[in-house]
């Protein structure tokens, strides 16, 4: 069981990484910018929890997905990542 949660906690950090790259190039295209200015400019401005939060959507994906295959301990793994990926966002906003 502890097994299963931590496969897909790391599914969870995998899939938030993943998509906070994919935000920071979608970003970087439409202002033109290239990924790591792109990814200062959010830094240096305070806003890199929007960055965070939006790279938490493919954990949707993973979840949901682990449910259907009927691999729920898995899917609780990734959701802790999520709430994690939510108090770090939290964090960052706040202090």
């Amino acid at each position: 069981m502890k097994k299963e949660i931590g496969i897909g906690f790391l599914v969870g950090i995998i899939c938030n990484i993943i998509g906070v790259i994919l935000c920071t190039f979608i970003v970087s295209k439409v202002k033109h910018l290239d990924f790591q200015s792109t990814f200062k400019l959010y830094s240096q401005s305070g806003n890199l929890w929007m960055l965070l939060t939006l790279g938490a959507l493919p954990n949707l994906a993973a979840f949901f997905g682990f449910l259907r295959i009927n691999r729920d301990y898995r899917a609780r793994g990734v959701l802790m990542a999520t709430f994690l990926a939510a108090i770090c966002a939290y964090l960052i906003y706040f202090v």
